[in-house]
Parts: C-alpha cells; sequence; structure tokens
C-alpha cells in the first residue's frame, strides 16, 4: 500500500508580496494593540501602587473643591457600581430581545431596517449628545419622580435614574451587535434539527440558539459595561458630578433619584486638568477604576463558561 503524498505545507515565503505585506501588517498591527494594552496597565500598575492608600476607599470626599486636603473617594466608588450595575440592566435584557428579534424575525421589515439604523445612529452619537438629550427629556414634568428635586419643587433631571438610562444606550448597540453575530453563527441545520423535533420557534430560541450564543453576549455585556464604567460626559451632565452622595427622597428609589458622581468624574477633577490639586488620588481612583472594569469581565467570562459548562450538561 503505497503511502499518501502529503501536500506541501503553505510558507509565507510563497505568497505574492501584496499577501507578505498584509500578513505582516496584520501581525505588526496586533503586536503594537498588545504593546499599548500592557503600557497603559503597567503605568496605572505602577501609579497605584505609588499612591496606594487604602484609606482612600473607606473615607468620603472633602466637602469642598481642594481635595488635597482630606477625604477619599468611597461616594463615588459607590456612584461608580451603582450606574455600572443598573445601567447593565437595562442594556443587556433589552439589547438581547433586540438582537433576537432582529436575527430570528426581523418582521414587520421596514421596522427592522429602521431599528438598525437607530442602532448604529445611537453607536456613532456623541455621548455629550446622548447626555443633553436625557437632560431635557429627564427635566419634563411627567419623568419628575425619577429625578432629583430642586428647590421649589423644580425637576432637576438630574439622578441615577436619568445617568443609568443613558448610559445604557452607549452600551446597547456593543450588546445587539455582539448578540447578532453570536445567533447568526448557529449553523442553520441546527434550527431546522430543534424545528424536526417537534419545537416551537421560541422553545428553539430559548432552548438552543440562546445557551449556543452566551459567549457573544457575555462579550457584548463585558464590553458596554467597560463603556459605562469610562464615560464622564453623562456623570458631570445627569448625576451633577457631587462629590457626595446626595439621596433625592424616602422609599426604595430615594437613593437611586440622588445624584453624585463617579470615579471617572472624580479622576477628571483631581487630574492635573481639573481643580481638585490632588493627582495622587486620581492616579489611585483611575488604578481602582481599572480594576473593577478587568474585574467585571473576569466575572462576565466565568459566568458564561460555567452556564455553558451547565448546559452540555443537560
Amino acid at each position: 500500500m503505497s503511502a499518501v503524498a502529503k501536500a506541501p505545507r503553505d510558507s509565507v515565503g510563497t505568497w505574492p508580496v501584496r499577501d507578505r505585506i498584509g500578513y505582516f501588517a496584520a501581525w505588526a498591527a496586533g503586536v503594537a494593540l498588545i504593546v499599548v494594552a500592557t503600557t497603559i496597565l503597567a503605568y496605572m500598575a505602577v501609579r497605584g501602587a505609588q499612591y496606594f492608600d487604602l484609606s482612600l476607599l473607606v473615607e468620603s470626599p472633602a466637602a469642598e473643591l481642594d481635595q488635597s486636603k482630606s477625604g477619599g473617594f468611597k461616594d463615588p466608588l459607590i456612584g461608580t457600581v451603582i450606574v455600572i450595575m443598573l445601567a447593565t440592566l437595562i442594556a443587556a435584557p433589552l439589547g438581547v430581545v433586540i438582537a433576537i428579534w432582529l436575527t430570528e424575525y426581523g418582521r414587520p421589515s421596514a421596522l427592522a431596517r429602521i431599528v438598525e439604523s437607530g442602532i448604529e445612529i445611537v453607536a456613532g452619537t456623541p455621548s455629550i449628545v446622548l447626555a443633553i438629550f436625557g437632560l431635557i427629556l429627564f427635566q419634563q414634568q411627567i419623568l419628575g419622580p425619577l429625578s432629583f428635586d430642586a428647590q421649589g419643587d423644580a425637576v432637576l433631571g438630574r439622578s441615577f435614574i436619568a445617568c443609568s438610562a443613558m448610559m445604557s444606550l452607549i452600551a446597547l448597540p456593543l450588546v445587539v451587535g455582539s448578540t447578532r453575530e453570536a445567533l447568526n453563527a448557529v449553523p442553520g441545520h441546527v434550527r431546522e434539527a430543534s424545528y424536526a423535533l417537534g419545537k416551537t420557534k421560541a422553545a428553539t430560541i430559548r432552548r438552543v440558539l440562546l445557551p449556543a450564543a452566551r459567549p457573544g453576549i457575555g462579550t457584548g455585556t463585558a464590553l458596554g459595561m467597560g463603556r459605562i464604567a469610562g464615560d464622564t460626559a453623562i456623570v458631570i451632565v445627569l448625576l451633577g458630578a457631587t462629590l457626595q452622595l446626595q439621596s433625592g427622597g424616602d422609599g426604595p428609589l430615594g437613593p437611586l433619584r440622588g445624584i453624585g458622581s463617579t470615579l471617572t468624574s472624580y479622576v477628571y477633577i483631581n487630574s492635573p486638568a481639573g481643580e481638585g490639586l490632588s493627582p495622587e488620588k486620581a492616579y489611585f481612583a483611575a488604578f481602582v477604576l481599572l480594576l473593577i472594569v478587568l474585574f467585571l469581565n473576569f466575572v462576565v467570562a466565568g459566568a458564561i463558561r460555567g452556564r455553558k459548562g451547565l448546559a452540555w450538561q443537560r
């Protein structure tokens, strides 16, 4: 029995010059991205370690503009967590539902095209524009119960609810796009096999497509959370950027109707470009913010892997 001759292994050296240039350019771009990301992480780690002070995590900011005298960033840290969680709770379910409808139904087609265009417009809209739109929207009297009350019962249009609602818009396109790509990656014969077993379309989506698309949903959610955690314009306009948290009243919605700040606005205020006069605190706060984003990414990735494992066990 004669041995089967193996095809000669393709080598980059045998490629046309144009393909080789593109190949090495892609490699160079990837390496450059890794170098930039590593440099940022290393710089923030060094700066964060240089000004490391656990007391800053448990002390509220001083009630004055000059932050170099006393106070930490406990309130902005709490505000960051509230905004990230609330905005993600709005963007993730809504984004997944929109992606399922566009991918698996898409009817009426005219409405589907309008929704797709709307998502693209939101994705390209500067966050400051979203902030101004949100301020105008939440200053309406009908939405007064969701806003911080100013003197004279005026509707201020600022609150954690208003800020998170607008923050969810900058994360929504990421969730929708990633979920749609994950759903489109599921082979068509998987759907047909489910239908052949007597499953309805809704059951196929729930029991087959969504488990297969979980990694994509997790990726979009993690990217959206990163965008939420890093935005500053919406915080300044819709959250007031007050260094200390101020409750919006009694009841379960009282804290969410309040105003405050996040770590991004705190970093800006205390940076050399701001007026807080405390760049050391700004460096440490930026380092903590970076750790929060990395932690949330690991949590989402771990949850997706765990749910995927459970799905395979079923």
